[in-house]
């Protein structure tokens, strides 16, 4: 699921070049006089923003594959509807039939959305500062959303949003720092908060945006999505008052000149990189969840319960679902192993993490054995199997986001969350082109390929584990 943090269990101050390091002068009083829960107030600010706009983002995607697939680029190639670029993208990929010709647009649009975020994070870190770059993508996020209800603008309502969402996603997800002074330990835990926040919007989506979409028309269920990123907006607006000043603004205020990096900045940098180009391969396999499994969700799964049917789009909160389950689960799992020093660092839970991810194919490739076009499985098989895949997720995406916020050189802390995401945008046009094999083959062949480049991606990791350890040092 998404890409937000939930740090390993153990506490502590942060290592040196955390963004933590910046002098405790430097954070404003006022965010940290209110407290909730024992936070600063401006972490549930950044909580329901980043909820509202998951809303946006995960109601929105639980419909587009299928929107594609169904409605819109039939009536594109029968000549009934123009839609402005549209011709652009079919001179990227030629005319594929319409199932991996939604498959490419879906991989190049996820792509983007995580792609822009290093752009987005280097304007916040140079130019704008975080708040301010917060700002301008959820205004353009919003008027991407619900330019969707407008079918002949679908290629610039989605060039809208991914130009938000990367400059939303990394100076949210970094702001969260900032709200703490220097080696609290109260910060893993806020991440963990932060992250629930996440995946509240993403359980909700599917069941307001997917249904509206399914049972109503797709543009209700797109216009919903833009309503909830408009309240993310709105929410953030007002609840500035409570949040600390963003690293810019510290900077500027410190009047003091920046230290080049030192050569262990760049050991960490290179670590970062090495690490976000490994995880490409997991990204390319899980967002199959949004690509080809609701294609599987909604055309060879049975969603009847007790006579009624489900919406195939519910497939989509499965997922935050067993992310409220798990999480407290593996979070004491991890502290007690901290306590008796076996916790596993954040390269083992990657390694472990793939493996996961690979595993939760193994019903699907039993099941699926012989599976017509028009026969259907229960969807509990498909409960199962997300079951694991969340498992996965939750052993590498979160530990991994921590990592950057713990090791990253302070003034950089934007740029290198925005380059984390680039993990997410190869992997997500990675997945697009995956996604092109699923009607070449059978399903559990399809399945089978999953399986095998989740597995390997893991033990390419296990290999370079020690490397990766001493480049990147922190709790890796």
């Amino acid at each position: 699921m998404s890409s937000v943090p939930i740090p390993d269990a153990a506490g502590g101050k942060a290592p040196a070049g955390n963004s933590a390091t910046t002098p405790l002068s430097a954070f404003d009083s006022i965010a940290h006089h209110r407290e909730i829960m024992g936070h600063p107030a401006g972490l549930f600010v950044l909580f329901f923003t980043e909820m509202w706009e998951r809303f946006s983002y995960y109601g929105m995607r639980s419909l587009l594959v299928l929107y594609m697939v169904d409605s819109l680029i039939g009536r594109v190639r029968d000549g009934s509807l123009h839609v402005y670029g549209f011709a652009g993208i079919q001179g990227l990929y030629g005319q594929l039939a319409a199932q991996p010709m939604a498959s490419r647009i879906y991989g190049l649009y996820t792509f983007l959305v995580y792609f822009l975020g290093l752009f987005g994070g280097m304007i916040a870190d140079r130019w704008l500062g975080q708040r301010k770059t917060v700002i301008l993508g959820a205004s353009l996020a919003a008027i991407g959303h619900f330019l969707m209800a407008i079918d002949s603008m679908f290629v610039i309502a989605l060039a809208c949003i991914c130009a938000g969402i990367g400059c939303f996603k990394p100076n949210t997800t970094s702001q969260v720092a900032n709200q703490y002074p220097p080696g609290d330990p109260r910060l893993d835990r806020a991440y963990s908060i932060y992250y629930v926040g996440v995946n509240l919007g993403a359980f909700i989506a599917p069941f307001i945006c997917g249904t509206l979409g399914q049972r109503v028309g797709w543009h209700y269920g797109f216009g919903a999505a833009g309503v909830g990123m408009l309240c993310g907006l709105l929410l953030y607006l007002w609840g500035g008052k409570f949040l600390a000043k963003d690293q810019l603004t510290r900077t500027k205020q410190s009047n003091s000149e920046q230290a080049p990096l030192s050569p262990r900045d760049w050991k960490v940098i290179g670590g970062l990189v090495i690490l976000m180009l490994l995880n490409v391969v997991f990204w390319g396999v899980y967002e199959q969840q949004g690509n080809t499994m609701q294609i599987f969700a909604d055309r060879n799964t049975d969603w009847h319960i007790f006579g009624w049917e489900m919406p195939s789009t519910w497939f989509q909160a499965i997922n935050s679902m067993f992310i409220f389950g798990l999480t407290p689960l593996l979070t004491a799992l991890w502290t007690r192993q901290a306590i008796k020093k076996t916790e596993p660092g954040t390269i083992t839970k990657m390694t472990l993490g793939c493996v996961f991810l690979g595993v939760s194919f193994l019903p699907l490739m039993w099941v699926a054995r012989g599976l017509g076009e028009t026969q259907r499985i229960s969807f509990l098989w498909l409960v199962l199997a997300t079951a694991v895949v969340t498992l996965g997720e939750l052993f590498l995406s979160p530990t991994g986001y921590s990592l950057v916020t713990k090791v990253a050189p302070p003034r950089l802390v934007g740029a290198l969350m925005g380059m984390w995401f680039m993990a997410n945008a190869f992997g997500n046009y990675m997945s697009g082109y995956l996604g092109t094999f699923y009607e070449q083959i059978s399903r559990q062949s399809f399945f089978t390929l999953m399986l095998a480049l989740s597995v390997a991606s893991g033990l390419v990791i296990w290999v370079l584990s020690r490397a990766l350890r001493n480049a990147v040092g922190g709790n890796a």
